[in-house]
């Protein structure tokens, strides 16, 4: 067959075609989660480790997750002045299984540094007896950092609804925080598998004791679709400095290792699959079950990532694991 300008096709024409084609198709292709994990092999295990190596980690991750050279201008792709940000720690398993003070404090000095005062960053999670059981302490002022529970601050008055989930909704996420940094910890969970940044949420809500059943799902990945939480939650910071491979969610030492590292992710449900990997092969080292056998699969992550709430990716060729 002949194909020239009588038949309305040029040589021309089908370069441009396919070249239109080519750049129709890799707009097409969706753009990989990121998931940046970064470690120092030195920092060792314990409760205190020492604050300059965390901070050094925590800009390098901040920085490879940006893809910046200053961890400043890496902060302030977060958040800016004028801005009131939340930092929601998990505290609920004390000292040595929670976010680590050490890492919080990183994380303060570096969002001081970019001009966001004191009295804009916000401590919290459930209770004020978890926060100071994890090594925090509990300030109301608004004149400095505040470390608040939601015992003290309260509840909404709305009932936020999605699919199985009706909770209350913490006012310290809904009326007093602008942003959201969610820390959670790399760590097991005895009913739904792994307790990360999607469960993490958890701790915003009134009656978290009612969605474990059926290892949380769909209950975690209807959580994360009440409105305050995905307009205000801007990224996770995962604590992986030590994690837990069995017991959790209280702290377990005999199930626990010096990972010394951190998990940063805007995508939850990336960061999600991506930390219970981790899990499922210190498991496998250690000569354990894999979760699905025990029937805690946390199969909430891939329901969080279906069509009906996409909130992130759960396959791994979607997501882009960089190690620095």
């Amino acid at each position: 067959m002949r194909i020239g300008p009588q038949y309305g096709i040029t040589r021309r024409g089908l370069l441009e075609a396919g070249l239109a084609g080519a750049l129709g198709a890799k707009a097409a292709t969706p753009e990989k989660s990121r998931v940046v994990i970064a470690r120092d092999p030195g920092l060792g295990a314990g409760r205190s480790p020492d604050s300059g190596r965390v901070l050094k980690l925590l800009d390098r991750a901040m920085q490879s997750f940006y893809g910046l050279d200053s961890p400043l201008d890496a902060w302030k792709k977060l958040a800016r002045p004028g801005e009131v940000v939340g930092l929601k720690v998990n505290c609920l398993s004390g000292r040595g299984a929670s976010t680590n003070p050490v890492l919080v404090e990183a994380i303060c000095e570096r969002l001081r540094q970019i001009g966001i005062p004191a009295k804009d960053i916000v401590i919290w999670d459930r209770l004020d007896s978890d926060l100071e059981s994890a090594g925090y302490r509990v300030s109301s002022r608004k004149d400095r950092i505040r470390a608040i529970g939601n015992d003290t601050a309260g509840y909404g008055n709305e009932l936020a609804v999605y699919g199985s989930a009706g909770s209350l909704v913490a006012n310290t996420l809904v009326r007093t925080c602008d942003a959201v940094i969610n820390l959670p910890v790399l760590k097991d969970h005895g009913i739904v598998g792994v307790t990360l940044a999607l469960k993490n949420l958890f701790g915003a809500i009134h009656n978290p004791n009612k969605y474990h059943i059926n290892a949380g799902d769909p209950y975690v990945a209807d959580v994360n679709m009440f409105p305050a939480i995905r307009q205000k939650v801007r990224l996770t910071i995962c604590d992986a400095l030590t994690a837990q491979y069995e017991g959790g969610p209280s702290y377990m030492p005999q199930w626990s290792w010096p990972y010394n590292g951190l998990m940063v992710g805007r995508d939850p449900v990336a960061l999600d699959y991506t930390g219970w990997q981790i899990l499922e092969r210190k498991r496998a080292e250690k000569g354990m079950k894999p979760l699905r056998e025990l029937r805690r699969e946390p199969l909430y992550i891939s329901t969080a990532a279906d069509a009906r709430h996409r909130l992130g990716t759960n396959d791994p060729n979607r997501i882009d694991v960089v190690e620095v």
